[in-house]
């Protein structure tokens, strides 16, 4: 009777590991979480933003069903542990190396995952800075460098300025979490078809620490045409290699391993005040429960080359138009919406 209980409690462990899935940082902190909830030390490390404060009422409309959207950013801060990080020392200042609307459609059966390219000439909204300043509108500025002047509140106000789309929630990973998380969890695995010379990577399978999936994800030149779309094919592929490697570790019955990835990503970790505990991550990630990572559909927001400068893309319509309009309203993403006249040279 005892064996098959435990058995039971194994299945149970081994079926939350696997379905959780809440982008990238949420998904480890909400496993973790879910054991260890009582080191309320852990809650001091996160970071919590008040979007509605800092952005104001003039925000879309939330969604009319249970669907959810989050806007999950890679920070490429060059403060504190980030510096000593692939050459770090030698910028200034922080930036949103990577950016990823996720959205969870009513029932929280699958995902999908739209990642902006940082190269986008935006429109940027008026907001409000870290010092409490005020930043004027401005047209035609990259999308990456809204974050290095007003912080991750006004990259959501400009997202959903462009999209229409209200984000639900935030979280945001700098660096040195990044590099933490990938060598807690032993690596990850990822297959490419070509050589990646700045990485001294051939075509073929390998498994990467920190450090190398560091480069990894930032890599553009070397790869496709050099530009960041050719690195966003990247980051995705890097994405479906993590959550498959975290699928196949059972966190939870690891208490060790388990409380290490949440203590050395909580350091690095910034949301919205809604997800600013570990109570709160570990809620919202078994509410994600019905959610295979295997199943979670990779795009990139349409694109085209800028007719001013061929080093910048705009946004491609009415491909763009159409992805907003389905997650706006919580419908499938039609075939039209998913092609991107700007590719990156990767296809």
């Amino acid at each position: 009777m005892q064996c098959g209980i435990e058995r039971i409690r194994t299945r149970m462990r081994r079926r939350t590991t696997r379905n959780i899935l809440i982008g990238l940082a949420v998904l480890v902190v909400a496993v973790a979480g879910t054991g260890y909830w009582l080191y309320s030390d852990l809650n001091g490390n996160i970071r919590g933003v008040d979007l509605d404060k800092a952005i104001g009422d003039d925000r879309p409309e939330k969604l009319p069903t249970t669907g959810r959207n989050l806007l999950v950013l890679g920070s490429d801060s060059r403060a504190g542990a980030n510096s000593a990080l692939d050459g770090g020392s030698k910028v200034a200042g922080a930036r949103s190396d990577t950016a990823l609307v996720i959205h969870i459609p009513e029932g929280r059966t699958k995902a999908v995952a739209v990642s902006i390219p940082r190269d986008t000439l935006v429109t940027r909204p008026e907001c409000t800075t870290r010092n409490g300043s005020t930043l004027p509108s401005a047209q035609r500025v990259m999308f990456n460098s809204v974050y290095s002047l007003a912080g991750p509140a006004c990259v959501v106000k400009t997202v959903e300025k462009m999209s229409g789309v209200r984000m639900d929630h935030l979280v945001e990973v700098d660096f040195a979490g990044f590099k933490r998380l990938v060598d807690a969890i032993g690596g990850v695995t990822v297959t490419i078809d070509q050589d990646i010379e700045p990485l001294n990577l051939t075509s073929g399978t390998h498994k990467l620490d920190g450090t190398q999936s560091l480069r990894f994800v930032r890599t553009r030149y070397g790869y496709g045409d050099g530009s960041d779309l050719g690195r966003i094919g990247l980051q995705q592929q890097f994405l479906i290699a993590l959550l498959s490697e975290i699928k196949k570790q059972d966190l939870l019955g690891s208490p060790t391993k388990a409380y290490r990835i949440a203590d050395s990503l909580t350091e690095s970790l910034t949301t919205d005040s809604g997800l600013d505990s570990l109570t709160e991550l570990a809620d919202f990630g078994r509410s994600m429960n019905g959610i295979d990572p295997s199943t979670m559909e990779t795009l990139m927001l349409p694109v085209k080359y800028d007719t001013q400068d061929p080093n910048r893309v705009v946004a491609a319509q009415p491909q763009a138009g159409r992805l907003w309009q389905a997650l706006r309203e919580d419908q499938q993403i039609p075939e039209s919406a998913k092609k991107s006249p700007a590719t990156g040279g990767t296809s």
